[in-house]
């Protein structure tokens, strides 16, 4: 087995590196600290004494007193280092001080929510104006082009999917679950994912002899789901290792006659389908096709079919300040993903689409609930997660990644929608 992890080769390009890789080699940005000036360090130092000394929690930097208002406590064990990646990495550097070790939160979650929820006053509004100077950019490679989308798919959900399967529930559904109550508990959450999953197929009104396009398989459940019903699905997937593991559960489940699975791109699909259902795929689709994506999707539409989108969104002006930037998750989890506004999703798709808005629901708390279980499933399976060929920094690069989630969505900083859209037929139903 190859774990993705990224790693620089000698072009600078991201490239799979073997378990058996020393970690230097995996890890280059981590296990080196960079190279910043003395006076960058201390104006670096300035500005997040200001931005943490306002907030409601407590930073500790090694050798110094509190700074902040009080709340969940960060503490930076190896300061000088924490500067010189802030200094020079942004938030970039914040999330890979954190993988090397050198600063951590006995609540992370917490204090990254706090972070979360201050996220657009972090940064001084001068630097703001001037964040294109800055900021690093989208690398070129990572357009989410035919190829550029297989590529950067890849590096995500070609990891393991055992993997996977440590830490996601029995369904091996990885969105957003729908509880019936708070606090989520871990023998519900199967239930839970077919409840999110059977909302959807109800909005697609998806039943016996439907004709089912599914844009991004997963690993299966929607589609077994919707064929049980007996429609009729083709799923179409851009990882290798989803379509594989989709396909043995389909056979398992004798379906084989309702459910197709093709490794396929969404501007590849053929065909005319009844409906189409997509969950937490158009988060990895780009601005820049967008357009391209719905347009897709509606002329795979009949007249009259209907169209089933969950989507993670964010707010519609922080997803323009941010949205030509290159961040930590860009980096690490998934590469040339972009979260859209619902503002930019409904304008998208009244300007490029015949397609009309039925409904929309929001629940975001719901995500942070699902996140929640998966993070603490994945620290309970650490050693398990070891045995599979992932590192130490491996662990806290996904612990730092599942709680940065929870986070955004405990913040309000992020929201889930499932969406409803119709085809020449806008009074067929959906919620408000």
């Amino acid at each position: 087995m190859r774990t993705a992890e990224p790693r620089d080769d000698a072009d600078g390009q991201h490239t799979a590196a073997t378990r058996s890789a020393p970690a230097p080699a995996l890890w280059p940005d981590i296990t080196s600290v960079p190279a910043a000036s003395r006076p960058r360090k201390a104006v670096t130092a300035a500005l997040v004494r200001r931005a943490l000394g306002r907030l409601p929690l407590r930073a500790r930097f090694a050798g110094s007193g509190d700074i902040g208002l009080g709340g969940p406590l960060i503490e930076v064990r190896d300061p000088a280092a924490f500067h010189a990646r802030v200094g020079t990495g942004g938030l970039v550097g914040f999330g890979e001080s954190y993988m090397a070790g050198e600063w951590d939160a006995p609540d992370l979650v917490a204090a990254l929510t706090v972070l979360a929820t201050d996220a657009g006053g972090l940064i001084p509004a001068p630097l703001q104006r001037l964040r294109a100077l800055w900021a690093p950019r989208h690398p070129h490679a990572e357009r989410n082009t035919p190829d550029g989308s297989r590529a950067n798919i890849s590096r995500h959900y070609d990891l393991s999917n055992e993997l996977f399967a440590l830490f996601l529930d029995d369904t091996l559904s990885y969105s957003a679950a729908v509880f019936r109550g708070f606090p989520a508990h871990r023998d519900l959450f199967a239930a839970a994912q077919h409840r999110k999953i059977d909302r959807l197929l109800d909005l697609a009104d998806v039943g016996a002899g439907t004709r089912l396009l599914e844009i991004g398989t997963g690993w299966g459940e929607l589609a077994l789901r919707a064929a049980a019903r007996g429609a009729h699905v083709t799923s179409l997937t851009l990882s290798a290792e989803q379509r594989r593991l989709a396909l043995e559960r389909v056979r398992a489940a004798g379906l084989d006659d309702r459910v197709r699975v093709e490794l396929r791109d969404y501007r590849e699909a053929r065909g005319t389908y009844d409906a189409v259902v997509s969950v937490e795929m158009i988060e990895a689709v780009g601005a820049e096709f967008w357009p391209v994506y719905f347009r897709a999707l509606d002329q795979r539409l009949v007249p009259g079919g209907r169209l089933a989108l969950q989507a993670i969104t964010m707010p519609h002006e922080r997803m323009l300040a941010s949205r030509d930037t290159f961040t930590w998750i860009h980096k690490y989890v998934f590469p040339g993903g972009l979260i859209p506004s619902t503002r930019a999703i409904e304008e998208t798709v009244r300007d490029h689409t015949a397609l009309e808005l039925a409904g929309r629901d929001g629940f975001g708390a719901h995500y942070a609930e699902t996140l929640r279980l998966w993070r603490e499933r994945f620290t309970e399976r650490s050693d398990d997660v070891e045995a599979l060929g992932f590192d130490a920094v491996f662990r806290r690069l996904w612990t730092f990644y599942l709680a940065y989630s929870e986070a955004g969505f405990r913040s309000g900083y992020l929201d889930v929608q499932q969406y409803l859209f119709t085809k020449g037929n806008p009074a067929a139903g959906g919620r408000s």
